[in-house]
């Protein structure tokens, strides 16, 4: 598990117009919105990457750099942008297995044929611009994801009130 203000774990990934993101190289103004998924096959992650996708100019605006990420392959996650419409919303591929367990990710089977033999359950990361966690919310399943209009409402209410990241001890 990751405590908030440590350090993350590195982070670099290909993503699916043939660039690569790497976390430590990203600049943002005050955070990094790392959207873990499960994959094609969820229709939940369907809708919070079209929720991701429509919010964001309201997480640019408040100095938040987003990227959606999941064990897919490139094939399935350029349908995933296809047929979601995800826009130009950054979609990361290919996470490893074991960089999913150092994220702290769960890790679930296949128990679908539309379902890939292994992936990551969801997760929900924001990093400081520093690299030190200051929230994360991640999930065995995939129904109750923290709403995204929530966080961008808590991200408002952390720099009004200059709010501590909590849970580190």
């Amino acid at each position: 598990m990751i405590k908030p203000n440590t350090q993350v774990p590195e982070l670099e990934i290909d993503l699916i117009n043939d660039t690569k993101w790497k976390l430590s190289a990203q600049k943002p103004e005050k955070y990094t919105l790392i959207v873990f998924y499960r994959g094609l096959h969820c229709p939940v992650c369907k809708k919070q990457l079209q929720d991701l996708t429509s919010k964001t100019e309201d997480f640019k605006s408040r100095g938040v750099n987003i990227i959606a990420i999941s064990m897919d392959t490139h094939k399935r996650a350029n349908l995933s942008q296809e047929k979601w419409e995800t826009g130009n919303l950054p979609i990361g591929y290919a996470l490893s297995e074991e960089k999913a367990r150092e994220w702290g990710l769960y890790i679930s089977n296949a128990v679908k044929d539309a379902e890939p033999d292994v992936f990551s359950e969801p997760g929900i990361f924001l990093v400081k611009a520093d690299g030190t966690l200051y929230f994360s919310s991640v999930q065995t399943m995939p129904f109750a994801r923290p709403e995204l209009d929530a966080i961008l409402k808590s991200i408002d209410f952390v720099e009004k009130e200059n709010y501590p990241a909590r849970g580190g001890k």
